[in-house]
């Protein structure tokens, strides 16, 4: 993060495809020669973890912290591999191009993984499925049991499995593995697929110099493999239950705060064993990653604690994390630590001291920086150092159209004009926040797809504290044009982020 660069935030479910949701195939390579047309150096996207319907499909709600989304597995490539055939993936529904159906994807892609695996099964021995399943054994063992276990216990929550299951007797695990391993295999499987998938992806992007920042939520369900794996690192009582959750207080996006949920850390215990949970994380998401954002990244140095049995998290406490140890332990362990730390909402100055101890960059937002009629108001660009990440807005606010035309006061609008030194039409107002943001001396500047085609409300990707209609937003085809690129390409070269192949 030395020079100047710039690119683009786009999640792989958005991306265009035949099969309803974004995925690793053909139009995954045609977007990063997209990125490498326009000059840009970084594709952001968001958790690829295994998404739940029943937390609306939300990449940040995982039922683990290390295990992949199948539904990003590409049809398309199964069939190179010759796990699918051609027949297999003729009968496409008619899927809605714009958004995602999550439920009529998943039973779709279900019914073809299923073949897919068959014919895995049939195939002569993967030295490269073996080896992916020895290397990742610390996750994939517990992971791929719990998956099948949750449908072997009907969807219940791991606490209400039966007790012998629940607290992981030794014997009674060696029995589930050996009458589930049909199942634990398939799971396995899919795994591996994504994994290469995902390599595949990875390698031709940084071929094209784009590198790829993923996103670590900072807490994990409780309703998860993790938790269920190692329940002592958790604060949870005698039956296993969270007595404390996660969540934040009042702030830009809620009154009433957000009450997560998540079960939170015992730091202590993580601490007591050297980090050993987090370490293996941070390693695996930075081979599968160029750059990480650490989502809540102020949770580490102290974190919104609130009793379980509350329906807001107004009634909460501030909790003391071990920032500085901990990333002290991960500096000894990494050479390089590339990591953006998501400091948005309540940020206090041990925070601050945190982040320039160890030369994290935090986050800027233009659609925040127009709110106070503040010279030194620290979202407004002529504030910025080199060492931060300018957004115009992330996946939780609005697009700049839609702020511009259903959220911002005049008061805003004013400021911003006042800023821009003229007037604008809202139907130019997101390039102006573009070329605001281009022109800062911000190392990274990242601009949501949505951003750069300069959408409407209808695009954006999700509501803070709702739960349904989120992560829906799909790009079309279409809507790469050579014009938009163009476009692009001027502004990243005249503002010097151009990538030079």
């Amino acid at each position: 993060m030395n020079r100047l660069g710039s690119g683009i935030l786009l999640h792989i479910t958005s991306l265009p495809s035949s099969y309803g949701i974004g995925d690793f195939g053909p139009w995954a390579y045609r977007f990063v020669d997209f990125l490498s047309q326009t000059k840009q150096s970084y594709w952001q996207i968001l958790p690829l973890n295994p998404t739940d319907p029943a937390f609306g499909n939300s990449p940040y709600h995982s039922i683990s912290a290390f295990a992949f989304n199948s539904l990003l597995i590409s049809p398309d490539l199964l069939v190179e591999r010759h796990f699918l055939d051609k027949s297999d993936v003729a009968g496409i529904p008619e899927f809605h191009q714009q958004e995602i159906d999550f439920r009529t994807v998943i039973a779709y892609k279900k019914n073809l993984f299923g073949k897919a695996y068959e014919r895995f099964k049939k195939q002569r021995r993967d030295e490269h499925y073996e080896k992916f399943c020895e290397e990742n054994s610390h996750w994939l063992d517990d992971f791929t049991l719990f998956m099948v276990l949750k449908s072997h216990f009907q969807e219940k929550v791991w606490s209400d499995w039966p007790e012998e299951v629940r607290d992981r007797h030794p014997k009674i695990l060696i029995t589930l593995r050996r009458k589930l391993q049909s199942e634990i295999e398939k799971v396995k499987f899919l795994q591996y697929i994504f994994h290469q998938q995902w390599e595949f992806l990875k390698d031709y992007s940084n071929q094209k110099k784009i590198y790829i920042i993923g996103d670590i939520p900072i807490y994990v369900d409780y309703d998860s493999a993790d938790v269920w794996s190692h329940p002592e690192m958790f604060k949870l009582d005698q039956q296993k239950k969270p007595y404390v959750v996660a969540g934040v207080p009042p702030d830009y996006f809620s009154e009433t705060g957000q009450l997560w949920g998540n079960p939170i850390y015992r730091w202590d215990v993580l601490q007591e064993n050297g980090y050993k949970w987090w370490i293996q994380r941070l390693e695996q998401n930075l081979k599968l990653f160029d750059t990480v954002r650490i989502d809540h990244f102020r949770g580490f140095v102290g974190y919104w604690e609130v009793p379980s049995d509350e329906k807001t998290a107004i009634n909460g406490r501030w909790v003391d994390a071990p920032a500085v140890d901990f990333f002290n332990q991960l500096k000894k362990r990494f050479y390089h630590l590339p990591i953006i730390a998501e400091d948005l909402g309540t940020i206090t100055p041990d925070v601050r001291e945190v982040m320039k101890l160890f030369s994290f960059p935090g986050m800027k937002v233009l659609l925040f920086a127009f709110g106070e009629d503040d010279p030194l108001h620290p979202y407004l660009p002529h504030t910025y150092e080199k060492n931060c990440v300018v957004y115009t807005g992330t996946h939780d606010n609005n697009t700049v159209r839609g702020w511009f035309d259903r959220e911002a006061r005049p008061d805003e609008k004013k400021r911003l004009f006042r800023y821009l030194k003229k007037q604008t039409s809202k139907q130019e107002i997101h390039w102006e926040l573009i070329r605001l943001a281009m022109m800062s001396v911000a190392n990274m500047v990242i601009i949501p797809m949505q951003d750069v085609l300069g959408l409407g409300e209808e695009a954006r990707m999700n509501r803070p504290a709702t739960a349904t209609n989120n992560w829906r937003w799909r790009l079309l085809s279409e809507q790469l044009t050579s014009p938009l690129a163009e476009k692009l390409l001027g502004m990243t070269e005249l503002s010097g982020r151009a990538e030079e192949i």
